[in-house]
């Protein structure tokens, strides 16, 4: 019985710590492409390639720059665990003329049906929540902002965001996320052990009864 109650105990630990060593931020890709890529900011023009720059970042995104380097335009929003890829790219500008900068985001949030989505961004953006396109404008424009609403089921999914800074300054992304926090593998792990101890004592206890 005490072996028991400590296996369920480990468990429960492992669930209450869970939000403790929870993951809810942001993934994030970086390349620079040339700057007819940067036009259109869909799926279909995430480059195939190693991204130049790996990093995490927390909701809500606060990027901004005029004129600005890679690593300075990450910066603005707290972005870390940042991994530099290709070098040189973290001190060269976000876009020179010639060279554009294409980011992709991933993570999980959650939302309800009919949630809307402010985004501050310069220049254009898609955003895909469970599969559904809000309809962000993906092309060139100034600094503007869009008010979009989630019309698909409640729950907790997969988004991506794809953001691209073409033809010259600002680079401007401003959203909040409602980013869904994951338990981290050793989590699990954890709750796996405690759950898998509780079943192996019950089964040997119920062998000792039936004797």
């Amino acid at each position: 019985m005490f072996k028991l109650k400590q296996l369920g105990l480990v468990a429960a630990l492992a669930v209450a710590a869970s939000s403790a060593s929870a993951v809810n931020v942001a993934s994030g890709k970086l390349w620079h492409v040339p700057e007819a890529v940067t036009f259109n900011a869909i799926p279909a023009n995430v480059p195939g390639t190693t991204p130049d720059v790996t990093f995490d970042v927390n909701s809500p995104f606060n990027f901004s720059g005029t004129s600005v380097s890679v690593n300075t335009w990450l910066a603005s929003s707290g972005a870390f665990n940042i991994v530099e890829n290709t070098g040189g790219t973290l001190a060269s500008l976000m876009d020179n003329g010639v060279v554009g900068t294409f980011l992709q985001f991933t993570g999980m949030v959650t939302v309800t049906n009919g949630m809307t989505f402010t985004v501050t961004h310069d220049d254009g953006l898609t955003l895909i929540i469970g599969g559904i396109d809000l309809g962000f404008n993906p092309g060139p424009t100034a600094p503007v902002v869009n008010t979009a609403t989630y019309t698909g089921p409640s729950g907790t999914f997969a988004f991506e965001l794809d953001y691209a800074e073409c033809c010259g300054g600002p680079a401007v992304l401003q959203v909040d996320l409602p980013l869904q926090a994951i338990p981290e593998p050793s989590t699990y792990a954890l709750m796996g052990l405690g759950l898998a101890g509780m079943g192996l004592t019950l089964r040997r206890r119920r062998q000792r009864e039936n004797v």
